[in-house]
C-alpha cells in the first residue's frame, strides 16, 4: 500500500479523513495527519486548480498541437463550461512543460547515434515573417526520430552557441556514430572543441559529417522535416511572444513531438522507440503529470 506523505510536517503517520466536495474536479480524497493534526489533499499536480485534470491536459495537447491560445479558448466556449482564457491556456502550457521537463530529464533514451543537427530561426514578438529571428538549434537521432537536444537563443549564429549546442549533444548522446550538420562555419569548430579533446586515437572519435548544399545540392532533409513541423507551430502561434516565455513553449513542442505525438513514418511514440517505456496510459499529458508529480514526492 502506497503511504500518503503529510505535506506539513512529512510524516507518514496519516489516514483518509473523508471526500471534499470540488466545483470542477469531483470528490478528493482528504487525508489526516495523525502527528501535526492537519488535514491535506494530496497533490497529484492539479492541486487547487479550479478546472478538471482532463481539461487542463486536453488544453496542453491543443496548444502544442497547432492551435493557438485563443483558438484554444474558443474551442472550450463551444464545449466546456467554466472557461479559461487564453492567458491561462498559456499559463497552464508553460507551468506543466516545466513540470514535465524536470521528470524527463532524468529519463535517459536509447539512441541510435545518427543525428542531424542544425539550426533555425523562429518569429519573436512582431517579427512573424522568420528574418532576424531568434535561433532553435536543435539534434534528432534519425534512428528513433527522437528529438536529443535543443538550444534556444535570442543572438544570431555564434560560436558560443554553436559550443553550447554541441556540449548538449554530447550530454545526451556521450558517442554518437555521427553527427550530421551543414556547412555552417561554427560546427566544425565546435564539433571539434566538445567531441575531440583529450582524444587522441583515431577511431575513438565520433564521425563529423558536413553536406554543403552547394556542392551537393542536396538539403539536410532529415533535420529539415523536423523544423517544418515546429515552424508550422510557432506560425499557428502566430509567433512567440516574450524572450522568457519562448524557450519554454518550445520544449513544449519539443514534448510533444518525443512523449505525446505517434511518428506519421513510423507509427511509433519517438521516446517508446528509444525505449523509454511510461505507464502513461490513453490520455499521455495527463501520466506524464501524474509521473512527474510522483518523482517529486519524498
Amino acid at each position: 500500500m502506497e503511504k500518503i506523505t503529510c505535506r506539513y510536517c512529512k510524516s507518514e503517520n496519516t489516514v483518509k479523513r473523508g471526500l471534499s466536495q470540488t466545483q470542477n474536479r469531483g470528490k478528493q480524497q482528504r487525508h489526516l495527519c495523525k502527528d501535526c493534526k492537519k488535514t491535506f489533499i494530496l497533490d497529484n499536480g492539479f492541486w487547487k486548480k479550479k478546472n478538471s485534470e482532463a481539461k487542463i491536459t486536453a488544453t496542453i495537447d491543443l496548444y502544442f498541437s497547432n492551435l493557438s491560445s485563443r483558438k484554444v479558448r474558443n474551442h472550450f466556449r463551444r464545449h466546456w463550461e467554466h472557461n479559461a482564457s487564453h492567458v491561462t491556456v498559456l499559463n497552464w502550457c508553460r507551468e506543466y512543460t516545466l513540470k514535465v521537463s524536470k521528470f524527463i530529464d532524468t529519463l535517459k533514451p536509447q539512441l541510435s547515434g545518427q543525428l542531424y543537427a542544425d539550426e533555425t530561426e523562429i518569429p519573436r514578438g512582431c517579427n512573424t515573417k522568420r528574418k532576424g529571428g531568434d535561433k532553435f538549434w536543435c539534434a534528432v537521432d534519425w534512428g528513433t526520430r527522437y528529438i536529443n537536444a535543443t538550444l534556444y537563443s535570442p543572438n544570431p549564429q555564434n560560436m558560443e552557441d554553436a559550443v553550447s549546442f554541441m556540449a548538449k549533444i554530447k550530454q545526451s548522446n556521450d558517442k554518437p556514430k555521427y553527427i550530421q550538420t551543414d556547412a555552417l562555419t561554427f560546427y566544425p569548430r565546435a564539433f571539434t572543441k566538445v567531441f575531440y579533446n583529450n582524444i587522441r586515437k583515431k577511431d575513438e572519435r565520433v564521425k563529423h559529417l558536413v553536406n554543403n548544399v552547394s556542392k551537393t545540392g542536396k538539403h539536410n532533409v532529415r533535420i529539415e522535416t523536423v523544423f517544418s513541423k515546429i515552424k508550422d507551430r510557432v506560425d499557428d502561434f502566430r509567433g512567440i511572444k516574450a524572450l522568457w516565455s519562448a524557450p519554454i513553449l518550445m520544449q513544449g513542442i519539443i514534448l510533444q513531438h518525443n512523449y505525446i505525438e505517434a511518428h506519421t513514418t513510423t507509427g511509433k511514440i519517438p521516446a517508446e522507440l528509444a525505449g523509454i517505456k511510461l505507464d502513461v496510459e490513453k490520455n499521455r499529458w495527463l501520466g506524464l503529470i501524474l509521473l512527474s508529480q510522483s518523482a517529486q514526492l519524498p
